[in-house]
């Protein structure tokens, strides 16, 4: 009976030795169906090639340029700007549309490196840090994280300059306030070029020497929280080399957004036929 069962065993796994129909699939490389895209930065950087990426190319409903829209590249700030004095910036750049081999790109966030920080980051100071979100006059809604490091006053002798609670509230608020009224009165492109030359960072560190004394005062990090209607138009001004020249491309009609800061909603455009993608 044992090699009757022995036998039954052998049957039953007759299947296991046939092959599997059509065979194994051919292994084809992956790379052979790709193709680089060259990605554009917009006109406030210097360097406007910034770059390659490699995408799947169209096939069947797959569309390359899909796949591509909305992926998001970071890069250094020395390599678009062509300085290393700025290599401690990361910018996010998202694209935002393909014409041809080329990803059109727009300004997605900023952040700091983790060896610039961890320098900034002594005994015998205090540390302080704020947030705001801002609303820029072309719809965008941003986040903005500030960080501050207080400092010993001229002539001082003790080793160590703590502030205590009610400074660092104060100073706190000056940040907010600071960091809001620069970006609420300017569009997206002039927000990223008052955050290059770390100007807001001088000017909370003015604001804030009436309380205590400040050093190394940066925008940190930059989130882009929300963007307006999408609008081919307003990205191809971001693309052309004319706007390089400055913030007065698109400003002539901007004074009445300033003026009333509580209007600047209705700036969020919908273009016909700019489709919704956010």
């Amino acid at each position: 009976s044992l090699n009757q069962s022995l036998k039954m065993a052998v049957g039953k796994n007759k299947r296991l030795t046939k092959s599997k129909k059509g065979g194994k699939k051919k292994a084809s490389d992956p790379f052979l169906k790709k193709e680089w895209y060259e990605i554009k930065a917009p006109s406030m950087f210097s360097q406007r090639n910034a770059g390659k990426t490699l995408v799947t190319r169209t096939a069947g409903t797959k569309v390359a340029s899909d796949s591509l829209k909305g992926r998001v590249f970071e890069f250094s700030l020395a390599d678009l700007n062509k300085d290393e004095d700025q290599a401690y910036r990361k910018i996010k750049l998202v694209c935002e549309e393909v014409q041809g081999y080329n990803c059109l790109t727009n300004f997605h966030g900023m952040d700091m490196t983790r060896d610039k920080l961890a320098s900034l980051v002594k005994k015998w100071q205090s540390l302080i840090e704020g947030n705001v979100d801002v609303k820029t006059t072309d719809g965008y809604t941003v986040r903005l994280f500030c960080i501050a490091f207080t400092t010993k006053m001229p002539n001082q002798i003790t080793k160590f300059c703590y502030a205590n609670s009610a400074q660092v509230r104060a100073v706190r608020k000056k940040m907010v306030d600071v960091m809001r009224d620069e970006s609420s009165k300017c569009d997206l492109k002039e927000l990223v070029l008052k955050l290059v030359p770390e100007y807001m960072g001088t000017e909370i560190e003015k604001a804030c020497a009436g309380i205590f004394p400040l050093q190394n005062v940066f925008v940190r990090k930059v989130k882009v929280l929300k963007k307006p209607k999408f609008d081919i138009t307003k990205l191809m001004e971001l693309h052309n080399d004319d706007t390089t020249k400055g913030p007065t491309e698109g400003g002539e009609n901007r004074p009445a957004a300033d003026g009333a800061e509580g209007d600047s909603a209705p700036v969020v455009e919908s273009v016909p036929g700019s489709g919704g993608r956010l």
